[in-house]
């Protein structure tokens, strides 16, 4: 391979299996991301809200030559299955928890400093994986240097082995919130930029909590974004606040040394001299943020 990758499993995610006659129009109407075309072999990443807006899942819709998989968090599994159940009414779908571990396949973080914007290459043969639901791969939705998502899947030749941490931390270097930074129903997901990392379609019609997402966009009522903070020295303690002065700017809702992700009101965070626990930090705003805004602005 000319670019080295990076292999790691999963074990915080898990997957559910729809399928059924229906099972299109049952999750067009649930989650914000558009299912009416998914193809097999193709990942898209979305939500399932509750009917006030606020987000309760992530998750990846995976196209099977029947049905769906859902990857979804695995302590939340369970109560996702519950609330499907819940909306399925008389709707011909089923809906099974699959076994198959999650793992992830994605550029090896280069040295510090590197361009992480510089698109990277793989032989042509790696760049669409066939999938065949075990051995193969899906590129992550969100952003290309996320990778590919993989649902039984072998490391490939030559992959670097890693653990669950490994992939956090690179998250952390893109600037990419994850689950831990939005808890559930605690935000709405365009707090979590959900809709700068292809979560939501705007143009799919309804789904759950779809009025209040809609609103937000359209009238441009996004007071509070979040981004990435950096820092010297070892982590921050996640809660702790984000001051402007004498002002509260945000929270922390995840970290690693040196680097943070925080929940930010958007007109503070533009001022200098933010601190947490009298530490100074700097926002930062990563490529694909300022890069989505702008096309979305287009």
């Amino acid at each position: 391979m000319s670019e080295a990758l990076t292999f790691a499993p999963l074990p915080s995610r898990a997957l559910i299996g729809i399928t059924g006659s229906d099972w299109r129009n049952f999750l067009q109407g649930l989650i914000t991301q558009d299912v009416g075309s998914l193809r097999v072999g193709e990942a898209r990443f979305g939500a399932l809200l509750a009917p006030q807006g606020r987000l309760l899942y992530d998750l990846f819709v995976v196209g099977r030559d029947e049905g769906c998989w859902l990857d979804v968090l695995a302590e939340h599994r369970i109560a996702i299955l519950q609330r499907l159940t819940m909306y399925r009414l008389r709707a011909k779908v089923e809906l099974v928890a699959r076994n198959h571990p999650v793992s992830i396949l994605y550029p090896t973080p280069q040295r510090q400093g590197a361009d992480p914007s510089r698109p990277f290459q793989v032989p042509e043969s790696d760049r669409e994986p066939t999938f065949d639901g075990i051995s193969g791969f899906v590129r992550d939705p969100r952003l290309p240097a996320l990778g590919w998502r993989g649902y039984g899947a072998l490391p490939p030749t030559g992959a670097t082995l890693a653990d669950e941490s490994a992939r956090q931390a690179q998250t952390l270097i893109l600037g990419v919130p994850g689950p831990i930074d939005w808890g559930s129903d605690k935000i709405y997901p365009i707090e979590a930029n959900f809709d700068l990392l292809n979560g939501i379609d705007f143009k799919k019609g309804c789904f759950v909590g779809q009025e209040t997402t809609s609103r937000m966009k359209r009238r441009g009522q996004i007071k509070s974004r979040m981004l990435p903070i950096a820092f010297d020295g070892p982590s921050l303690v996640p809660g702790a606040e984000v001051m402007a002065g004498d002002l509260r700017a945000g929270v922390v809702t995840s970290s690693g040394d040196g680097r943070a992700i925080a929940l930010l009101r958007l007109d503070r965070a533009a001022v200098s001299g933010l601190t947490v626990e009298e530490r100074p930090v700097t926002v930062e705003r990563p490529w694909w943020f300022d890069q989505a805004l702008k096309e979305d602005a287009a």
